[in-house]
């Protein structure tokens, strides 16, 4: 985590460890956060420990809106202040999304660096990221939200060849300079990512082709989507206890009882999610919103009312990538971490959702049948024949649908299967009642 600095600019910092501070962590965040009731800043230490900051303290302030000037009330600001002293800290982490005015109001006031939630989140972000899409990704959210938080942030740009000799306007101050650079690295790095999600595009597309079921994983930051992923189809997608570890989408193959699945990992989401990261990482997005099927997977080791503010969280930025609409099973993950008590609550409150442990495997293979019911009740049945020299589509034929039944004939391969209604359509001019009209089947 770099925090920045009074005057805007990232400071050097080497990770410390979460929870308590050790004796003098590079890094020492006291938390602070306006709230109408309650004093639960967990989510964001555990923001703060993936970003590799000590939590040396906590303060909240009962208010129904932040102060629009400086968060907190000004009282609350001067306690801050001798709070954070105290405990040593030498950055402030807020729990909401600052304005520019509120950030520069609590820095003047409290003589520190203070970072939002949503800087924390797109650091984590930075990262975690590895793959070109995802570091592109990350550049833009990161350089939209600061756009208007810019105080002499960006002028290492024009190392990136962005701007050059003669393009500085006759009385430009270093800030408008700063932000036409900022500008230009912008649509520099959009063009890059529809280049990038193009060759994405080509990819989903042929997936898209096979037609093979496609199911989603989405859920909740480390809820067990990846552990979950390994289990079902015996990848290897790293895990780790950490938020987002997973940004860029994993795509393996699941096969039931012959019939294959494609099941994909997707970034994990959270409350008060940056709008910034959404919009960079729409393409990523777009693999759950074209999901067949989107298995909710959440932490049912939790409290209830902690499980279902992280469900109604994934519920918002489904609707609001489009997906709310696309099928969907609950699935309840960590049962080995759950007792007696809390399964009884779960199968009363949950009464459709399946229970499993993807760290032990309990409650995997029932879930494996019933995303195999999903997908049959949804299946039709079909009549085709194919002649001898179509083996490819035969061959094919048998990859999608995984058991059928097939009588050879003098005419060709007689097949029975229940397929989706995507294949049902191009297998079409196969079917059994097509073949008096088109010549035995035989077409473009």
């Amino acid at each position: 985590m770099q925090p920045r600095s009074r005057h805007g600019r990232l400071t050097e910092s080497r990770p410390g460890t979460g929870g308590q501070a050790p004796s003098r962590a590079k890094q020492r965040a006291f938390c602070i956060a306006a709230l109408p009731e309650g004093e639960d800043l967990s989510e964001l230490r555990e923001l703060l420990r993936t970003a590799g900051v000590a939590v040396v303290g906590q303060t909240v302030q009962h208010r129904e809106h932040p102060h629009p000037n400086s968060y907190l009330g000004p009282g609350k600001v001067t306690e801050v202040k001798a709070l954070a002293k105290a405990a040593d800290a030498n950055v402030i982490a807020c729990d909401d999304e600052l304005t520019p005015r509120q950030e520069r109001n609590l820095e003047a006031e409290l003589d520190m660096p203070v970072v939002d939630r949503t800087s924390v989140i797109l650091d984590i972000f930075a990262g975690h990221a590895h793959s070109a899409e995802g570091k592109l990704q990350v550049e833009l959210a990161q350089l939209e939200y600061n756009m208007a938080r810019m105080r002499g942030l960006w002028t290492h740009l024009d190392r990136l060849g962005v701007g050059g000799v003669g393009t500085r306007g006759p009385g430009e101050t270093q800030i408008e300079t700063d932000r036409r650079l900022a500008r230009n690295r912008i649509s520099a790095l959009k063009r890059r990512l529809e280049e990038v999600q193009g060759s994405r595009g080509t990819m989903r597309a042929e997936r898209q082709r096979t037609g093979l079921p496609q199911i989603a994983l989405a859920g909740y930051t480390n809820a067990g989507k990846s552990t979950l992923l390994n289990r079902l189809t015996g990848a290897e997608a790293g895990v780790q206890d950490r938020l987002f570890h997973t940004l860029d989408p994993t795509t393996r193959v699941m096969r039931v009882d012959g019939r294959p699945f494609l099941v994909t990992d997707t970034v994990g989401f959270i409350r008060k999610l940056p709008h910034q990261l959404v919009e960079a990482f729409t393409a990523t997005l777009e693999e759950t919103r074209l999901a067949d099927l989107i298995l909710h997977v959440v932490d049912a080791s939790v409290e209830e009312d902690e499980m279902l503010a992280m469900m109604k969280a994934v519920e918002d930025v489904l609707e609001e990538i489009g997906a709310g609409d696309r099928p969907r099973r609950l699935v309840l993950n960590k049962a080995d971490a759950i007792g007696a008590e809390r399964r009884a609550e779960l199968r009363r409150r949950h009464p459709d959702g399946i229970l499993v442990s993807a760290v032990g495997g309990e409650g995997v293979d029932r879930l494996r049948e019933r995303i195999e019911d999903d997908f049959v009740r949804r299946m039709q049945p079909v009549e085709l024949l194919l002649p001898y020299a179509e083996g490819g589509r035969l061959a094919e034929l048998h990859e999608i649908a995984g058991d059928l039944e097939r009588e050879d004939t003098p005419e060709g391969v007689r097949v029975s299967a229940r397929v989706t209604p995507t294949v049902a359509e191009r297998f079409a001019r196969f079917a059994v009642g097509a073949h008096a009209g088109n010549g035995g089947g035989r077409g473009a």
